[in-house]
This record gives C-alpha cells, structure tokens and sequence, in this order.
C-alpha cells in the first residue's frame, strides 16, 4: 500500500449545498468540533479509551492536522478505534497522518494499521513528512457484524509511539464496487485520479461520499474540456460529475498512451475503474469508439463512449511494475480516444474470522470485568500477532481461543455464563484476582485441561458440573469464599490434580491444598 499526500494548507471548492455525508469524522486529539470543507469533524473521545494527545504548533496546517492520539504503550498488541455500524453494510475509510515531530524525535515512527482482523498496511510517512506534507490511506471494506475497527499495531520497525490525526467512517451504497466480494477480500487504494488537469482536488462536496480524486496532468497528452455534464447515479460507483470535466485525448488514428499510475506496483492482483466521456456538446456525433488493454492485455474491446459517459472494470486484474493503459481508436470513430479518471485498488483477501461464539464470550467478559487489558478491543484474536492481551488463538481459517491467561491482572468483576461457550479452550487461567461470585457451569468446555480460578473471591458451591470436563487434568481453585466441599464426582475424577483450601478438602479425602 503506498501513501498518498495532503498539502498543508489547501483550498476546496464548494458547490450546492448538500447533506452531510453518512458517517463518522474524527479529529484526532481534539476535544471539540473542527469543521473542513463542509463537513463537521468531531473529536475521537468515545471511539477510544486509550492514548495520549498533542498539539502541533505549527502555522498554516488544515484543522484536521493540528491535533493527534499517540499510543505510547508498548505492552499493547493494538490500539482500536470502534464504530456501530449496520449489519451487511459497506464503509470507506481514511486515515490521516501528519507527524508535525511531535515526539521530538525527527523521525516518524512505522507500524501496522489493521481493519477489524485484516492487516490492512504498514504506515510509513517519513518521505511525505520529509516534504512538509501528510499521508493518507484508504479502504473499502463490507462489515458484516454490528461493529467496526480500525487499529494501530507497533510491528518489528517500530521505534516509537504509533500516532493518527484523522479517521474517516464513510457509508458506501450497496453498487458501489460491487464487483468485488466484499467478505472475501477488501480494497486498499493505489490510485484515484482525474485526468488532463493541473488544479484542485476533487472531493465533498463535488464527491458526496468524500472520496478524494488527485489531481493528474502529462504534457505528453492532449487534454479537453467536456461541455456538458454527466449524472452520477448512471455508475455503480457513483462518480462526481466533476471528474468527467477534464480529460485526455488524441488525434483520429492514434493511440492515446498512459503511463498510470506513475509508480511501480507490487505482483498481485488490482481492482481497476476507467471512466470517459466524449467531451464535445451533445449531438448524434458526439461518440468515440475504442479499445483499452493494459500492459498488452484486452480491457475491453469495443467502447462507445458518448455525453452520457461510460465506467469500465475489473475486479480481478493482475498487475506488476509500471502499468501502461492504451487506448486504440476504432476504424470509423469521428474522434480519437479520451480518458477522463481512473481508480485503482489493491485487492487484500481477508485471512480468516474469529469464532463467533468466542468473540462474544470474550466481549461478554469484557463487560463483566474491571480494568481489562488496555489492547482489549477489535478482534480478539486476528491478526494473529495482535491478538488480546492474554488471548491465544488457533491457526485455522476459523479462528477459536485456545488459551485464555490472565493471570494477576488485577481483574474485578464476575465471569459470565457465556465464557462456556469458548468450546475450543485448552487453558483457561484466571488466578490471583480479585474475580467474585459464582463458578459457571463449564461442562460445555469438553477440551478444557487446566483450570486456574485460586487466589479469587469466588463464592457459592463447587458446581459438580466440573466433573464433566473430560480433558480436565488442573483444578486450581484454593483461596476462594467458595461454600461447601469438592463433589465427590470430582475427587474420584483419575488423573486429576486438584488444589483446594483445607475447609472445602473432605476430611476422609488425602489430597491436600498445595
């Protein structure tokens, strides 16, 4: 994934006034509402509860630059923005970042950014910060739950504090990128460009879904200007008519030759959007035909491209190094080609979920306990190497907990009945807290095989339930306020060690506490 840049000081156009986009816009680090180009950031208070914030005293920077969130922790395997989102629903992010050296260090740190269990890329600013500028990213993603998040992660090159100065949450209609299974895969942006200019950045309120379209001259190519406008909603990806406005052309005959976009790109497969329109007034000779290949393959054969405008795509497209799309004029054509934007996205597969059952077992606990780890939040178990504090997942493409540790945490609280539900579990250590109320029924747990709850504040019997754990070899469950002696189930259980306090040991039983 390669970072795009803001400059620092930037001027937008306005246009009608619109209804404001559907979603969420946070201002990172500031604790009041910025507004830029119509639109209203908020501060990021109650999408996160950890982190520190800064000011970057600087002159001339956009509102949305001035402010950032740290995350100074390097115990945490991840710092996660979370969003309530509708079921089966699709979202455009954006993360901003200005590091304006705001940690003394002269030198931006790198780390990971991850969208729910997908690491999305890593986040590297030095070059555009080492130009005075900024650096975004964007992702399409579906989001198939109630909830959404957006993570920073420290990974092996991370020398100092992870850091955001802006997240954007824009809801997507259904036909936009539509091409693509969007629980599959998802779509991290390479390239959003409008052709034949040299001005302005296209976005709110020209583009209603805030999408950003850069600015993209060649004076190797001819560029026109369209005398009528197109209607955004003839395109499943709902383009602003603004992008059609300026575009490349060529001469009857000739091929109309692009070198875009003007970066080399890794071996792996893209999804690419073409658009064009014919830029004269509307008449019955107001059309262009021609083909588009892109590094010699066949894009599309036959385009008629008239005023009306015309999207073409792919969702599977493999690229490597330079990409040159040509577009070949056909026999006949009054005119020569055109090309007036393009959109060019990286195609991440999605590497597994995480049980569903476990996720709410585990969010169930989160609300039953006092002071949970601070990384306890997005996906408890993806990506692997950011999973919870104290969770251990399988490596199948569903991924279940095997190993829950949470030893002298300094927890409060009680543990949900729900917790049974984590059927996968092997581990289950919970000791040297400050955990009370009663034991649950864990029979359901079949693949449990040691179980450590002492040195808690657990009252009520030792459920015999116990006894129905197979697998179960440890049972840790002295220095408690539990009522009652060891079931005799349990006692005759061979092969099981049990640790118990002295008042809830039968007296005719030889085990003793150790």
């Amino acid at each position: 994934m390669l970072p795009f840049f803001f400059f620092l000081l930037l001027s937008f156009s306005i246009s009608q006034a619109l209804p404001p986009p559907r979603g969420f816009y946070l201002n990172c680090g500031s604790p009041s509402i910025t507004k830029l180009n119509d639109i209203n950031y908020t501060s990021d208070r109650g999408f996160i509860n950890v982190g520190n914030t800064t000011t970057i005293k600087q002159k001339d920077l956009l509102p949305i630059l001035s402010t950032l969130r740290y995350f100074p922790d390097k115990s945490s395997r991840k710092h996660c923005y979370n969003f309530p989102v509708a079921r089966n629903s699709k979202y455009l992010i954006r993360t901003t970042y200005y590091y304006g050296n705001f940690d003394g260090k002269n030198s931006p740190p790198v780390f990971d950014q991850i969208i729910g269990g997908t690491k999305w890329s890593v986040v590297n600013t030095s070059e555009d910060y080492s130009k005075g500028q900024s650096s975004y990213y964007e992702i399409v993603v579906g989001v198939p739950g109630r909830t959404l998040s957006v993570c920073l992660a420290k990974n092996a090159n991370t020398l100092s504090s992870p850091f955001i100065s802006a997240l954007d949450v824009q809801s997507l209609e259904d036909t936009m990128y539509n091409s693509t299974d969007l629980g599959l895969y998802k779509l991290s942006l390479i390239a959003r460009n409008s052709f034949g200019v040299d001005g302005e950045m296209i976005s709110y309120p020209d583009d209603k879904y805030n999408r950003l379209w850069q600015p993209f001259s060649d004076k190797k190519h001819q560029s026109v200007t369209s005398q009528s406008s197109v209607n955004p909603s003839d395109f499943w990806n709902i383009p602003p008519a603004k992008a059609f406005v300026e575009g490349f052309t060529v001469t009857k005959g000739k091929a109309l030759e692009l070198k875009w976009p003007p970066f080399p790109l890794p071996a792996t497969k893209y999804y690419i959007a073409l658009y064009f329109q014919d830029d004269r007034s509307p008449s019955p000779l107001s059309w262009r035909a021609f083909g588009a290949s892109i590094n010699g393959a066949t894009f599309s054969r036959k385009l008629n491209v008239s005023t009306n405008g015309v999207m073409v795509y792919s969702g599977q497209w493999p690229l490597s190094g330079q990409t040159t799309i040509t577009l070949t004029t056909a026999k006949g054509s009054p005119m020569g080609a055109v090309i007036n934007a393009g959109e060019v996205f990286q195609v991440i597969p999605i590497g597994g979920a995480t049980n569903i059952s476990d996720v709410t077992a585990l969010e169930d606990l989160l609300e039953s306990i006092d002071e949970p780890p601070v990384d306890w939040s997005g996906d408890p178990c993806l990506p692997l190497a950011n999973s919870w504090t104290g969770v251990t997942c399988s490596k199948e493409k569903i991924t279940k907990v095997i190993s829950l540790n949470l030893t002298n945490r300094g927890l409060a609280g009680s543990l949900p009945p729900s917790i049974s539900n984590m059927t996968a579990l092997k581990d289950l250590w919970l000791g040297k807290n400050n955990l009370t109320g009663p034991i649950p029924d864990l029979s359901p747990m079949t693949r449990l095989e040691t179980l450590h709850l002492e040195d808690n504040q657990f009252n009520g019997s030792i459920p015999e339930s116990l006894a129905q754990l197979p697998n179960l070899r440890i049972l840790s469950i002295k220095n408690n306020k539990l009522q009652g002696t060891i079931p005799s189930a349990l006692l005759q259980r061979k092969g099981l060690t049990i640790q118990a306090s002295p008042e809830n040991m039968p007296s005719t039983n030889n085990t003793g506490p150790s």
